[in-house]
């Protein structure tokens, strides 16, 4: 458990709308994950989310259904997706995400239950499904 405690920098009220919609989520996230579910997922602008493909289709997938503290394999994302032979493809996906933690790709784990590749490095992709895992759990209490 962290004894960090979460802040937002200074001059915050200079940020547009759009930041201070990621602040919130990515604060809410690390802080009070339970609010994460009721909060607005920011406004994405990034090309890769505007174009109509199958890397569009598996991130809002994974957005839209893979919820805080579960976990979906690749193979999994594929067939949720719409192309159930499409695991290799999901891969790629991920590694094109422009924006991770918020579309929670840390979440995509390989069938053997192995965690697989991360762009912010193994370590972190373990840290964030653990972080999930416990949030998880002490709200069930």
């Amino acid at each position: 458990e962290s004894s960090a405690a979460c802040e937002v920098c200074e001059g915050a009220e200079e940020m547009t709308e759009p930041l201070k919609q990621c602040t919130a989520w990515l604060h809410a996230y690390f802080c009070e994950p339970a609010r994460t579910a009721s909060l607005p997922v920011p406004a994405f602008h990034h090309p890769l989310l505007q174009r109509d493909s199958f890397t569009r289709q598996v991130l809002w997938t994974l957005l839209r259904d893979v919820k805080f503290g579960e976990a979906v394999s690749y193979k999994r994302l594929a067939e949720l997706a719409g192309n159930s032979r499409a695991a290799r493809a999901v891969g790629g996906a991920m590694r094109s995400n422009p924006i991770p933690i918020i579309i929670p790709c840390h979440r995509v784990i390989c069938s053997s239950g192995q965690s697989g590749s991360y762009g912010g490095g193994t370590l972190m992709k373990e840290w964030l499904l653990s972080h999930e895992k416990l949030q998880k759990e002490k709200s069930a209490y």
